[in-house]
């Protein structure tokens, strides 16, 4: 129950995030609206957040996740580091695509991982 929690809550963040920003021409539409910008971090502090949170067994099953890279988003954002430019827009569009496709694909294979269990 706890995997599928978690589960549920990154593809959430993950799709908020491309609704966000599906429509923007580049990184440079991205920065100059600061409305979108601030939800986009606030669903990936959410994202790295949870996935913070994850089991060593789903860590390590999600092996080519880039977890160096969450890790230091997730410190940038918590701690309102700037600049982090970058960060957020590898985010946008490198780890939150590739984390989505990763769980999505383990979920396929192992869906007995993601199930929920009576209580």
């Amino acid at each position: 129950m706890y995997l599928r929690s978690l589960y549920d809550i990154v593809m959430d963040t993950g799709r908020s995030i491309g609704e966000l920003t599906r429509e923007m021409q580049g990184e440079d539409e991205l920065f100059a609206s600061t409305l979108t910008l601030r939800a986009v971090e606030a669903q990936l502090l959410i994202m790295a957040h949870t996935l913070g949170n994850v089991t060593p067994q789903l860590h390590q099953k999600l092996h080519h996740a880039d977890w160096v890279g969450w890790a230091a988003l997730h410190d940038k954002l918590r701690r309102g580091v700037q600049p982090r430019r970058e960060e957020i827009w590898y985010a946008v569009n490198g780890l939150v695509p590739q984390t989505l496709a990763l769980l999505q694909e383990l979920r396929r294979r192992q869906p007995v991982l993601f199930e929920w269990s009576p209580g």
